[in-house]
């Protein structure tokens, strides 16, 4: 039987194929990266016809034993500057996203159709523009029209996902709530919301990555984030002989923050997923019963547990051999 409904699994010779196909892929990508690294530290003339050394030479990347220059990417661009606008930005845009959803999800016409609204307007809204906008019209610093701009988009875009999270939820879990004396509001909060902010935590993170990029945005508005202190350095340096180096080590810092949280997500959607919660089952039915939870608090109730069994259906067991089945 094949592995997936989908499609066939692929036979030896197609797997043969894939492995040849991606090994002259993989060959034809290290040649062409390999010739653009040595172009890069090919000598050049300048249009005024001044000759200038390749990108690679040494005399370009001598300014970074200056610890001050450290000092400027690490300190005051990446961690006073980008990753303290990021990480209030994610905090507030995660507030505004479960309002957004609950206000999306009202049963009111008059709360739903207005948040939807203003939701809209913010997802289709530049985030540039709206820095502008509020640095101007509201006349605060640099800092909170960054920090108000990324918490307004990516508030709109984190509450669609758990909108879709919590409609996309079992319809039984809410009437089972409901049944139990609970009201609406308490069930969106206790059951719907949990569940659906597990579901759709690694797109929350994975947004995170988008609201960290766009702090390079920030130049604009003249916030001293990692993007504009790498160009304050480049231009105190010389912008002829490091504009290169400094903006290549401002990319690796990006890279490396960038992927670091994306192995976040992935690590997180690991745990949380489908197949975490199948794992925990598959070892708890090796590792036998569940444990008895102490006296006081919830367990698992099992009544239902045989449910589709004639058995459980009838609360009697049949005889058979004078055995019980």
């Amino acid at each position: 039987m094949s592995a997936s409904v989908l499609y066939d699994a692929p036979g030896p010779k197609a797997r043969r194929q894939s492995r040849i196909i991606s090994a002259v892929a993989t060959a034809v990508i290290v040649v062409l990266l390999g010739w653009f690294i040595f172009e890069l530290g090919q000598p050049r003339t300048a249009a005024t016809g001044a000759e200038l050394t390749g990108l690679w030479h040494p005399d370009r990347w001598d300014i970074f034993t200056d610890p001050r220059v450290w000092e400027g990417l690490l300190w005051r661009g990446l961690v006073m500057g980008t990753l303290r606008a990021a990480a209030l930005a994610a905090v507030l845009a995660i507030v505004l996203g479960v309002l957004f959803a609950l206000g999306r999800l009202a049963r009111s016409r008059w709360i739903r159709i207005p948040v939807t609204i203003v939701l809209e307007f913010f997802r289709g809204m530049p985030v540039l523009l709206m820095m502008l906008f509020i640095l101007l019209g509201l006349k605060v610093g640099d800092y909170w029209a960054v920090v108000g701009a990324l918490a307004l988009y990516n508030g709109a875009i984190i509450g669609e996902a758990l909108r879709a999270g919590i409609t996309s939820l079992p319809r039984g879990q809410q009437e089972a709530a409901l049944s139990l004396g609970m009201t609406r509001m308490q069930t969106r909060f206790l059951i719907e919301l949990p569940q659906a902010f597990r579901q759709m935590l690694p797109i929350i993170v994975a947004q995170t990555v988008v609201l960290l990029k766009d702090t390079s945005l920030a130049y604009i508005v003249s916030y001293p984030e990692l993007l504009r202190v790498s160009n304050q350095l480049k231009d105190y340096y010389g912008s002829g002989n490091y504009s290169f180096s400094i903006f290549f080590v401002t990319l690796a810092i990006y890279l490396l923050v960038n992927l670091s949280l994306s192995a976040f997500a992935r690590w997180i959607a690991r745990r949380s997923g489908p197949r975490a919660v199948g794992a925990t089952r598959r070892r708890t039915r090796r590792g036998g019963d569940a444990s008895t939870p102490p006296r006081g608090q919830i367990g698992t109730d099992t009544s239902l547990l045989s449910i589709g069994k004639a058995e459980g259906m009838t609360g009697r067991t049949e005889q058979t051999g004078g055995r019980s089945r």
